[in-house]
């Protein structure tokens, strides 16, 4: 019963607590149970707090008791990317350079869920600073896949991803610059949910990369990603950044909105470093949809061989100047050996910084400095234009963009880990949508021979998430992929 109640999806899980089927304690209990049995593991956790999040669950259970519940979430244990500000709980980064802060206030997305009543639970490992693909570059441990412990959960948001495959929370949070949601998603066998740029506000999270950074949710199915984003979207004045636009029902829409769909299949996708077994598995999903009646056409985005090489001039960019304010001045790590105030600059962020985020911001100050900014950083600004372009122009003779998430299925720990540009390959099929600022979601599709998850990404239009979440529902609730548990 308890490792049930762990496994559940959000959906199901809400109807019982609505039915007093179930208590929040009951659930809450379940879950550090679950986490308890196998988080040494899985190393999915940067910090976890069990009393608190009893304290939360018999709060939710009281005001059920007395007829205030606060909706669909109200008792469901959520945990957190660990760089989503959380009052008065560490906010680490994964990174040396914040190691003993403490959050003096709240994200957006955490007071959305605080009012919506979720229980926050556990802040989730990362890549160091969100810059990484396997979370192998976490300064504290390296996360694993519940599904192959010899394996990388993907990343950067690999803790969040691998903490809901294995049982870990009920649904997670992360952040995606380049596919950070949904290439760990794809991993693990979980849905990953990137929105629209300015659709979810991010006040409150450690920045990496501004005008690609977006925070999204992993749950079970797409059902739950309906009911978290209903929870998390919405307009913030204190995020420049975040766009006033109307918040539909997006969980009545996947019912409502029924297709058939004419879907895109990008001909740049499906070349050299796909690998035929998830080849396979996108194959029959384009059958899927083709045999429901929709309207299957090869679309062109011939830019996309740009993609890798304008996002790491970008994002890198965006790096070296956001975390320029990590100076050993304020609240982050200060070297005890500095013996003046410039040594004190160079031996902190010495000290604080992994290689991975030091690589970046080395390539990212290079493309800014002078003599080289018209030539690299204006130059890649131009090309993504031309990137989003691509998309806008194939969205006016299909709806919705079908491709693999991931060109292949979760690889061995340190595999990669020595070679920058393997690694970076990894998000290939994920960083355009970045980059062009569109809504992309990752759904379970199947399964290697090796037995490891294999990911299906659907790219929507701008501001469009309730379709794009109805044409992945079709698929999700039509499989039973995400049933799948680990053998933990």
């Amino acid at each position: 019963m308890s490792t049930d109640l762990a496994f559940s999806s959000l959906a199901q899980l809400s109807a019982q607590l609505a039915a007093g089927e179930v208590s929040s304690v009951q659930l809450t209990q379940a879950v550090i149970d679950q986490t308890t049995a196998v988080e040494a593991r899985v190393q999915a956790f940067n910090s976890i707090n069990p009393e608190d999040a009893l304290a939360q669950a018999k709060a939710s259970d009281a005001r059920r008791a007395a007829g205030e519940t606060l909706g669909p979430l109200d008792g469901i244990p959520v945990a957190l990317k660990d760089v989503i500000a959380v009052k008065d709980q560490p906010l680490t980064a994964s990174s040396k350079m914040l190691e003993n802060f403490v959050s003096p206030y709240d994200a957006t997305v955490t007071e959305k869920l605080k009012a919506a009543g979720a229980v926050l639970w556990g802040r989730a490992n990362l890549d160091e600073f969100a810059m990484g693909s396997s979370t192998e570059n976490s300064a504290f441990k390296a996360t694993r896949n519940p599904y192959n412990l010899e394996c990388v959960p993907g990343g950067s948001s690999g803790g969040s991803a691998a903490a809901l495959a294995a049982g870990e929370a009920i649904a997670t949070l992360g952040s995606d610059t380049g596919g950070s949601i949904r290439q760990p998603a794809a991993l693990c066998n979980v849905v990953g949910l990137k929105p629209t740029y300015g659709l979810i506000s991010r006040y409150g999270l450690a920045a990496f990369a501004s005008s690609l950074d977006q925070i999204g949710p992993f749950t079970r199915t797409v059902e739950d990603a309906a009911m978290m984003l209903q929870v998390l979207a919405g307009h913030d004045r204190r995020d420049s950044t975040s766009f006033k636009t109307d918040i539909p029902n997006y969980r009545a829409a996947l019912t409502e909105k029924q297709g058939p769909w004419k879907l895109g299949i990008p001909k740049e996708y499906f070349g050299e470093g796909l690998d035929p077994e998830v080849g396979a598995a996108i194959e029959k999903a384009i059958a899927f949809y083709r045999e429901r009646g929709c309207e299957i056409t090869e679309v062109s985005l011939p830019h996309t061989e740009y993609c890798l090489s304008v996002y790491y001039i970008i994002a890198t960019a965006e790096a070296s100047s956001n975390l320029a304010r990590y100076d050993g001045i304020r609240y982050t790590h200060r070297s005890a050996e500095a013996k003046d105030v410039v040594d004190l600059y160079y031996k902190s962020r010495a000290e604080g910084f992994g290689p991975e985020v030091k690589r970046r911001i080395i390539l990212g100050t290079y493309v800014l400095s002078s003599g080289y900014y018209d030539a690299y950083y204006l130059r890649a600004q131009k090309v993504r234009t031309l990137i989003r372009q691509d998309f806008l122009k194939a969205y006016e003779s299909v709806d919705a963009i079908l491709t693999p998430t991931s060109p292949t299925p979760a690889f061995k720990a340190g595999e990669k880990a020595a070679n920058p540009l393997a690694m970076y390959l990894s998000d290939i099929y994920t960083i355009g949508v970045n980059l062009a600022g569109l809504p992309g979601i990752s759904i379970p599709a199947g399964f290697s021979s090796a037995g490891l998850p294999i990911g299906l990404q659907l790219i929507g239009q701008p501001y469009r998430e309730a379709d794009l979440l109805a044409v992945a529902h079709a698929y999700d609730s039509a499989h039973d992929w995400n049933a799948q548990r680990p053998n933990l």
